[in-house]
Parts: structure tokens; C-alpha cells; sequence
């Protein structure tokens, strides 16, 4: 989280509340040695790997597949491309791993394929590479050649490729599924000669994915692991992660997403017959020349039983809130909206506007800076009653004034009279005194709810408007962030119109838009869009209630009382 964003909201608050004063005279995870436990200093998980979760009483039922008998000698490395409109997936036969993900509705940000399809996984993926522990032994599956049943599928409706091995007595068959409208893969498999105790499972999710993004920086700290279990989501980003520590997480997990700023690569693990994942490891990985981690070697577990069956899904794809939605089980909230801790009063906000905003766009066919300039526009005219009744509020306690001094000045050397005088003045006159902030703090929801859909997503990613060619990134010529700041000005220019002069309304005025406009330089062009407007659309409402003001005369300062003359003494 960008801590300037923290410092704008908290220095907007100020503003709000100031002239009211001045003229009123991530749960925490399961951490621990309890979960999913040995593996060596690389992360391969070579040793035997136990987990204090149970497996489940029965294993899914899944229908009979092919195997393969043990060949004379290895086959050479191939790949199979299965594609449709949305995907282009690229699966090695050694290991039957997931090592291409392209999607071309999406282009890539990165300066070294800007404008090209985006490409999620790095070459060394071993996304839905498998190892076998039996015992203390771990078979490495994710090096064994497997014998594809195609070389290429076009997905038109739903279609299915067979991955076939063996080596001694064990021997696997893969089923993968795909659906042309659906980034979901789904998963079956078989491994015979696992034994009458049964094995683990490991799958395979790292090391991560290839950036995406223009901005680099900004996407590693986005990369994390997500754990959803029946408590709630808890993510881990990779970054809080010492370089080359071992985290262990015990399950049972319905799912466990990685994730970037747009995209995620999700085994889910729930459903009918579905043994969900008992647990996962992620080894911290830092390459020279990063100061933070972004990469891990992550393996899930599973539990095998003597039967060898297993299933599952797996996600690839983009974070598109109605898909993840759809899926369930609250697959959405592996895009968080908010800190932990106020997620719960921003998310719904959050889910909110970025619905409005994607309607706004496809049923009015606007381009998204034109629906950023009409919401704030809309916002504005719904809060304007509201708005209006916090400043005749505050007119009412500019009123009030002369009497609240004389009151204060009574009783002064008695603070709880002091108060009660006090509020009997406010119950004669029907004054609130803090009536004129809160419903001024009612568009600050609204305000951290577009900074967090900005940040997250992936409609807005990519889209131009005027000079500004990414929404969601800051605009490149500081244009929008002056114009934020000008139209603050000017905002607190006409809220000041037959005001008393005062000093410390006169430094809010020329102060706060400047260290705003610096602290939301760097922020999204469009929530400084969006901001500026709202400012602009205020106007109107201001000057219509300075111009009330100053006909009812609030804004003049108090008379001074006449000064008696001083009496002449008397001659004797």
C-alpha cells in the first residue's frame, strides 16, 4: 500500500473538518511446522513430506484412464498448444507441466514485449508438475516424459488431452479438460502402484509469473500466494518473505491462488468427492538483482489413497471479477479490495463502483475517461442535498457565534456549565456543530474505493483517454494532477467568499492543494481524473451557498461593541 495514499485521505479529512473547528471560535495465517513440512535448500521438496490433515474418508470418483507401459528409452522433450479465443496454453510432455499461458484479449505492458499477447508464465513454470511421495521416497513425475494423446487441440466446445508414463511399477495417466469460454482446466489423474498406505501428492504452482506491466516495481509487490480455507482468505505476499525462506502453510485449503496485479493461477479444490489441499510450502526466491523477493517455489499437497485417484481445477487467467464471481466459494476475494481491517467497509464500495463504471461503459458504449468525468459528476449531484445541509449547518454555527462567545466567556472558569450553557444554545437554535463534517466525508468511501479499484482492476488496464494512455497508470505529463490541484484551489477559493479573513483558512487554501497535488502525482491518471472533476462539479454548489452567506451577513465580522467615553471627574 502506498502510505501517501494513507497521508492524502487523512490530510483531506483535515480540510473537511477544519472550518467547522476553526470557525466555531492479513486474520493472520497458520504459520508453522504443523503443515506441510520437509523439502531441501531449492525448494524440489526431494524428502519425505508428511501433513498432520487427515485424509478424507473417500477419494473422488473419477472414471477409468489410460496407462502406458514402461518405454526402452526416453523420449525427447514436445510440447502441446491447445487454443481458443481467450488462451493459447502451452503444456511440456516432461511432466505434463502448464509452461505457456497466452492470452490474446490481453497485451503484455512490459517494455521488452509491450503490445504483444500476454504471456503469464516464466519457461521454467512447473505450474501442474506432480511428485509422488511414497514413504521416503519422492518420485520426481515433473521429469518423466509423457506421451500426449494430441500435439495441438483448437478448444470449440469442451475437449480433453491424455498424458501417459510409467517407469517401474508406477504408472500415471492425466486427463486435462478445456472449455472455450473458460480460463478453467480441469484436472483428473490416476497413479497406480502407490501402495496399500497410500502417498502424497505434490503439485506444483511456482515460481511465479513473467511481468506484465509497464510498471515492474509495482508488480512484484503484487505477486503473492492466496489460501482460502473455512475461515476466510488470508494472502501472503512474496515480498514479506526473507530470500530464501521456507514458509509452511497448513490446510485444508479450498483453493490456492499466486497471483500478480492482474492475473492468477488458482488450483481449486472443492466440490463434491474433492479432496481439497492439505497444505503448501513456498521457498522465497531473489534474483541479484532484485532487492525483494518476487518468486517462490510453491508445491501444494494432496492426499493419496491406496485407489490413486485424484482431481482438481486449475485457473489461468485474468482477475475479471464477474468470472471469479461466478466461480464461487469466494474465488473473487483473491483480488482484495483494501486493507485488512477496513476491507469490510470498502470492498462492498469497491465491488459497487467498479460495477457502475464497467455498466456505464458497455450499455452507454463511453470510453472509461468519459464515465470517470460523468460519475464524479453523479456523485456530486447525489450528495448535493447532503452537502448542501452541512454548510447551512455550518452557516447556523457562524450565526450562533456572538452568542457562543458571550457564553464562553461567562463561564469560563466553569468547564461543565461551560458545556451545558453550550448545548442548551445549540438545542435552542436547532444547531449540530458537527453537522457541517460528516456528510462531507461521505465521497471518502468512494474516493478509497476508486484508488483500490484502480489498483486492481483489470477492466480499466490499458485504457486510454485524451493524452493519458493508461487509466490506471499516473499520467506521464502531470497534466491531470495540476488540474487536480488548481480545481482544489479554486474550490476552497469560492468556499471562502465573504469570509472573515483568517490566517488559517488562508494557509488550507494555498497549502493543502499543493501537497495534494504531490502526493497524488504518482497515483492513477484516472482517480486524479475523477477527483478533479468532482472538485469542478462543486463549484456551483459552493458559490450558491457563499453568495447566501453573504446576504444573510454571516460572513462579516462581529461589530465591535462602541467604547464608552470616559467620564470627567468633577472639580471640587
Amino acid at each position: 500500500m502506498d502510505r501517501r495514499f494513507i497521508w492524502a485521505i487523512v490530510l483531506m479529512s483535515l480540510i473537511v473538518m477544519a472550518p467547522a473547528v476553526l470557525f466555531k471560535g492479513e486474520r493472520v495465517g497458520k504459520l508453522g511446522s504443523e503443515g506441510v513440512t520437509g523439502g531441501q535448500a531449492d525448494g524440489r521438496t526431494d524428502g519425505p513430506v508428511t501433513t498432520d490433515t487427515p485424509a478424507p474418508a473417500a477419494a473422488p470418483q473419477l472414471p477409468d484412464l489410460p496407462t502406458s507401459q514402461p518405454s526402452a528409452a526416453p523420449a525427447p522433450e514436445d510440447s502441446v498448444q491447445v487454443y481458443s479465443e481467450l488462451f493459447t496454453y502451452t503444456i511440456s510432455t516432461r511432466g505434463a507441466r502448464l509452461i505457456g499461458a497466452t492470452l490474446p484479449t490481453y497485451k503484455s505492458m512490459a517494455p521488452a514485449d509491450s503490445a504483444r499477447p500476454a504471456q503469464l508464465l516464466l519457461p521454467e513454470s512447473d505450474l501442474l508438475g506432480l511428485r509422488l511421495v511414497r514413504g521416503a521416497d519422492t518420485l520426481r513425475l515433473d521429469d518423466w516424459v509423457f506421451t500426449p494423446s494430441t500435439t495441438a487441440l483448437s478448444v470449440g466446445g469442451p475437449s480433453t488431452v491424455t498424458f501417459t508414463a510409467a517407469q517401474g511399477d508406477v504408472q500415471v495417466a492425466l486427463e486435462y479438460t478445456f472449455r472455450p469460454d473458460d480460463f478453467r482446466i480441469g484436472v483428473r489423474g490416476a497413479v497406480t502402484g502407490v501402495g496399500p498406505n497410500g502417498a502424497l501428492l505434490l503439485v506444483g504452482m511456482g515460481p511465479g509469473f513473467r511481468n506484465t506491466e509497464a510498471n515492474l516495481g509495482e508488480n512484484q509487490r503484487e505477486m503473492g500466494f492466496v489460501t482460502k480455507d473455512q475461515s476466510g482468505t488470508e494472502l501472503t505476499r512474496l515480498q514479506s518473505l526473507d530470500a530464501g525462506e521456507l514458509r509452511t502453510v497448513s490446510g485444508p485449503f479450498e483453493w490456492v491462488a499466486v497471483k500478480s496485479k492482474y492475473f492468477v493461477t488458482a488450483v481449486l479444490a472443492f466440490g463434491e468427492g474433492t479432496v481439497p489441499v492439505s497444505g503448501l510450502t513456498a521457498l522465497s526466491i531473489a534474483t541479484p538483482e532484485e532487492k525483494d523477493a518476487s518468486h517462490a517455489s510453491i508445491w501444494l499437497s494432496f492426499p493419496l489413497s491406496a485407489e490413486g485417484r485424484f482431481g482438481y481445477e486449475l485457473y489461468a487467467g485474468p482477475m475479471e471479477f464477474p468470472r471469479l464471481a461466478a466461480i464461487g466459494h469466494d474465488f473473487d476475494d483473491v483480488n482484495p479490495y483494501g486493507w485488512p481491517g477496513f476491507r469490510t467497509i470498502i470492498r462492498p464500495v469497491a465491488i459497487g463502483v467498479r460495477w457502475l463504471l464497467v455498466w456505464m461503459h458497455d450499455h452507454l458504449n463511453l470510453a472509461y475517461g468519459m464515465v470517470l468525468v460523468f460519475f464524479g459528476i453523479l456523485v456530486r449531484v447525489v450528495l448535493w442535498p447532503l452537502n448542501q445541509k452541512a454548510m447551512r449547518s455550518t452557516m447556523a454555527m457562524q450565526a450562533i457565534q456572538p452568542e457562543l462567545q458571550r457564553v464562553q466567556e461567562k463561564y469560563k472558569q466553569d468547564p461543565q456549565r461551560l458545556q451545558q450553557e453550550m448545548f442548551k444554545l445549540y438545542k435552542e437554535h436547532s444547531v449540530n456543530p458537527f453537522g457541517g463534517c460528516w456528510p462531507m466525508l461521505l465521497p471518502m468511501p468512494v474516493l478509497l474505493a476508486l484508488f483500490f479499484v484502480f489498483q486492481n482492476t483489470i477492466e480499466l488496464r490499458g485504457q486510454a483517454f485524451m493524452w493519458l494512455p493508461d487509466l490506471s497508470r499516473p499520467d506521464p505529463y502531470y497534466i491531470i494532477p495540476l488540474l487536480m490541484g488548481l480545481s482544489m484551489y479554486g474550490l476552497t477559493k469560492v468556499g471562502q467568499l465573504g469570509m472573515p479573513p483568517n490566517p488559517q483558512t488562508k494557509m488550507i487554501m494555498y497549502v493543502m492543494p499543493v501537497m495534494m497535488t504531490v502526493l497524488f502525482v504518482n497515483f492513477a491518471s484516472g482517480l486524479n481524473l475523477y477527483y478533479a472533476v468532482q472538485n469542478l462539479a462543486s463549484i456551483p454548489q459552493q458559490w450558491h451557498l457563499a453568495q447566501e452567506r453573504m446576504k444573510r451577513g454571516l460572513g462579516a465580522p462581529p461589530a465591535a461593541a462602541p467604547t464608552p467615553a470616559p467620564k470627567k471627574k468633577k472639580k471640587d
